[in-house]
């Protein structure tokens, strides 16, 4: 990010334009909508910069442009292509920040596309490289938000005192805020209703001021790559208090959060020191007790080998609600992600997910059903078990040439794919040097290897069938 976001305080303010024609004017309409002082100073003006000049909304200095005219502004324009540079190094003589219309090389800032709900205010910026998509991104968000949003915006500034005074800080306050904003109390004012809205109101401060446990949300994050996390989830995390988290969260999911929500780092690693789950069970009761919005965010599906059932039981025995949001689990996101279909027609007809490992070690399973023909799984947790659990397919009589796909990091950026057989896992693992989350798929082929495993039969009528029915 090369331009940073930020809101100028104009009121009472200069802001200078320099130059008079249509491009000082686009500007100064702009600039209009605040309290700045506007002086424009241009031998000749528009004939809207006249009338404008007329009514006493700006000042204008017809001569032509000297540095020292830039004098006590915090804020300057450079509408004339010609006087670019010079009033460019003027301001930064000054250390005020400009902007020379269409160079950026000139400029110290840039003007974003707005959505005006006055006081609520949208600015979109591509740094310079795409007017164009910031202002279709500027019509869709205007077809978002409603032309009263502003006014209501603006009652709300009226109730902050008396809410601060009824309504503790923290996350019931939020909760109120969120409701009046979001929920009943925003449809009220948006219809006119002032009856409804006062009930509205005065129903949402009596509820979060009385008292209340809070509760727990058990959200699955995905395979890892931030755009498959749901909606629902994202909303989750926008309206969490505290965030328990695993390790293997995706890289860019938790920057998806509210900023000011808790975090707590709860994720276990192989060989090393890690929180037990009784001790993330305590975490989330403690923090629900003192009557936050949890979130347990989870890689993966919360009920996935995600022990997400266990969380549930020991919420729902100390009488914590909650709820559970499910996720993408591994073995569905990552083969998605390299094009390695599930289930196939002449291939297999169930598909398994099992665990590699357990709090004993090698999980254990049914080897001689997993060994039959045409069975395909996926391992979760199985790397480090690799050689033990190839051993058992093999003493139990898998085919030794049974093809197997390795994904690293799937979804992620950094994804990387292994493919070998049974025979060969643990060499290839260990050649690979695996150190990233994977996932183990045994008994599946690629799509494009697999088309022709069976094909459709086609009867010499079925063309005038389908003409029939379409007819």
């Amino acid at each position: 990010m090369r331009y940073f976001p930020l809101f100028l305080d104009l009121d009472n303010r200069k802001a200078v334009v320099v130059g008079g024609g249509e491009e000082a004017l686009r500007k100064i309409r702009l600039l209009l909508k605040t309290k700045a002082k506007i002086t424009v100073i241009a031998p000749t003006l528009h004939d809207e910069l006249l009338a404008h000049v007329k009514e006493d909304r700006l000042a204008w200095v017809s001569r032509s442009f000297v540095p020292s005219l830039l004098d006590e502004a915090v804020l300057v324009y450079s509408a004339n292509n010609d006087l670019h540079r010079e009033v460019s190094q003027a301001a930064r003589d000054r250390g005020i920040p400009v902007n020379a219309i269409d160079d950026a090389a000139l400029s110290t800032f840039i003007t974003p596309s707005i959505v005006d709900r006055d006081p609520v205010v949208v600015a979109i910026g591509t740094e310079g490289t795409s007017p164009v998509l910031g202002m279709g991104l500027r019509s869709k968000i205007e077809a978002l938000l409603p032309q009263a949003l502003g006014s209501l915006a603006i009652a709300a500034s009226h109730l902050r005192q008396s809410v601060a005074e009824r309504v503790p800080h923290g996350n019931r306050r939020r909760s109120f805020w969120q409701r009046y904003f979001f929920g009943s109390i925003r449809d009220s004012f948006m219809a006119g209703d002032a009856g409804s809205y006062t009930r509205e109101l005065e129903a949402a401060l009596i509820d979060v001021t009385s008292p209340s446990l809070g509760r727990v949300s058990l959200v699955g994050a995905g395979p890892g790559d931030p755009e498959l996390l749901t909606l629902k989830a994202q909303r989750k995390l926008q309206e969490a208090d505290v965030i328990v988290h695993d390790r293997l969260i995706g890289p860019g999911i938790l920057d998806l959060a509210r900023r000011d929500a808790i975090r707590i780092a709860v994720g276990k690693k192989p060989f090393e020191p890690s929180p037990r789950q009784s001790d993330i069970n305590a975490i989330l009761i403690r923090e629900a007790r003192a009557g936050r919005h949890v979130v347990r965010l989870k890689g993966g599906d919360p009920y996935v080998f995600g022990r997400g059932g266990e969380e549930q039981a020991a919420l729902i025995a100390e009488g914590i609600p909650v709820d559970v949001v499910p996720g993408i689990t591994a073995a569905l996101g990552c083969a998605s992600s390299i094009g390695l279909p599930l289930t196939q027609r002449g291939q297999n007809r169930a598909f398994t997910l099992l665990t590699g490992a357990s709090e004993d070690g090698l999980a254990q399973h049914d080897w001689a059903a997993l060994a039959k023909p045409g069975q395909a799984f996926a391992i979760y947790m199985g790397v480090n078990a690799a050689g033990d659990i190839s051993a058992q397919l093999l003493d139990a009589g898998i085919d030794h040439k049974t093809p197997v796909t390795i994904v690293e990091n799937g979804t992620l950026a950094n994804e990387r794919v292994m493919m070998c057989s049974i025979g060969s896992l643990w060499e290839t693992l260990a050649l690979n040097g695996v150190d990233g989350p994977a996932i183990i798929y045994v008994g599946l082929k690629p799509a494009m290897t697999s088309a022709d495993i069976l094909t459709f039969p086609v009867r010499d009528d079925t063309a005038a069938q389908i003409l029939r029915a379409a007819s």
